[in-house]
């Protein structure tokens, strides 16, 4: 019978430590996941700049594309009439050529040859004007052509931009979860270094243990029944355990986020008191007298937090007395902030 019970207690004890294994991977992930939202929230930002930019240019491209046009046609507009110019003018010189041959037949020829000199000199005049508008219209449709060259180096330069502020968040967020990891397994080395010092430190009391990775404490240790001051005798067990906390606050590296969690714990039996209405209350009171005392002692308050969870995380679910007994207890745990 005692066998049984006791495989029935490892096989009780194993669960607390994979419901805080878990607890820390998804406390991971969501770090991880948390991290990924960020740089996704600084990308996309970034990203709705560049679109900005390039909605912009694009625009400014269709305008300058549409103008280009317009004045393309209104070139080939001008060049149709200067031809068209140059085939009158053609005309009227060979009609004033002729008209000269003919001069010496009369007074009166000679006076259609004059007329026909001005109007091929009106003509000329025109013709003059309207070359020198299609020069304008080539200029212009030079400057155009370059603007558009322009505008399409500026694009390529943002997408070039683009692809290299992608490229370096995405190495950010791959050297960030590196770094996370390294973190986590740099804790999960001082945690085992801290559980081992309190090993030797408070050697192997009944009422104190190592529950996957979690130190407990009984309450009867710590606590009268009912009550959420420490006794006197729970002083020299609390100071081992602080002096083991300052040595190892010492090792730890300051950019590591690390707390040590109190958490408070009864059995499933209502308290209702005046001083504690719910069992909540109580486990709440007894962590936070644990978490002020240590704090007295030399660590630091930033790395103390206090936990209360009632009767809600049984370690037994019996109603015995060695059942309520193993339910009353006080967690210390190791774990990032």
């Amino acid at each position: 019978m005692a066998s049984r019970a006791a495989r029935r207690e490892r096989h009780l004890n194993v669960w607390p430590g994979y419901v805080d294994a878990l607890a820390t991977l998804l406390l991971s992930v969501v770090f991880l996941l948390t991290i990924f939202v960020v740089g996704q929230f600084f990308l996309s930002q970034e990203i709705t700049g560049r679109d900005s930019v390039l909605e912009r240019l694009n625009r400014q491209l269709a305008d300058l594309t549409d103008l280009l046009a317009l004045e393309r046609s209104n070139r080939r507009g001008q060049e149709e009439a200067s031809q068209s110019l140059r085939t009158t003018l053609l005309g009227v010189e060979a009609e004033r050529d002729r008209l000269k041959a003919q001069a010496e037949a009369g007074s009166a020829s000679q006076g259609q040859a004059g007329e026909l000199d001005k109007q091929l000199q009106a003509e000329r005049g025109a013709t003059a004007r309207a070359l020198s508008q299609v020069d304008i219209l080539n200029q212009q449709i030079s400057a155009m052509r370059r603007q558009l060259a322009a505008l399409e180096d500026a694009l390529a330069a943002s997408e070039s931009r683009d692809r290299e502020s992608q490229a370096r968040i995405a190495d950010l967020g791959s050297r960030l979860n590196v770094a996370l990891a390294q973190r986590v397994q740099e804790l999960a080395r001082y945690r085992s270094d801290f559980f081992g010092r309190l090993r030797q430190i408070l050697g192997n009391r009944p009422d104190i243990r190592i529950v996957g990775d979690r130190f407990v404490l009984q309450s009867e240790v710590l606590f009268p029944a009912g009550s959420a001051t420490l006794k006197p005798e729970a002083g020299p067990e609390l100071d081992r355990i602080a002096t083991a906390i300052v040595d190892l606050a010492r090792q730890i590296p300051s950019d590591i986020p690390w707390v040590l969690r109190v958490d408070g714990h009864t059995d499933a039996r209502p308290i209702a008191s005046a001083q504690f209405p719910s069992n909540w209350s109580l486990s709440a009171a007894r962590a936070i007298s644990v978490v002020q005392y240590l704090a007295g002692k030399g660590i630091p308050p930033q790395r103390l937090l206090a936990g209360a969870f009632g009767e809600f995380q049984p370690l037994d679910s019996g109603t015995s007395e060695e059942a309520y007994a193993r339910n009353r207890r006080i967690e210390l745990k190791l774990t990032e902030r």
